[in-house]
């Protein structure tokens, strides 16, 4: 897979998760990891699978967050499958960033998350 194609991937995936989020979909916004994916959510803790991670999600949501928009994102590409989101993100009571959002690219041609690292920071 050239590297225009593999950024689009990731481009698309991460759109999907975004929407997801805003639409209060946890179950669309854990659809968007491998099935076995770690996302750490600094200070927050360690969460495994999709659905410990479908379960921060909702209660995020439950917890009024929405409104998620990622501020002056990178993308960069590692190899022929695999790229990594960073970014500044901000929501409607909170902010942070992103220091790996890595992608992976499946079978099918689309782009799932494997590792989400990330930080709140207020």
């Amino acid at each position: 897979m050239t590297n225009e194609a593999l950024e689009n991937a990731v481009r698309e995936a991460s759109g999907r998760w975004i929407a997801a989020f805003n639409a209060q979909d946890a179950a669309g916004c854990a659809a968007c990891y491998e099935p076995d994916a770690v996302m750490n959510a600094a200070p927050l803790g360690t969460f495994q699978g999709r659905e410990q991670i479908e379960a921060f999600w909702a209660q995020l949501h439950a917890d009024g967050y929405r409104d998620v928009e990622y501020i002056e994102p990178t993308l960069e590409v590692i190899d022929d499958s695999t790229a990594i989101v960073r970014s500044k993100w901000r929501m409607n009571k909170a902010h942070g960033v992103i220091t790996n959002e890595r992608w992976v690219l499946q079978d099918d041609g689309t782009a799932l998350l494997r590792e989400d690292d990330f930080e709140v920071q207020g």
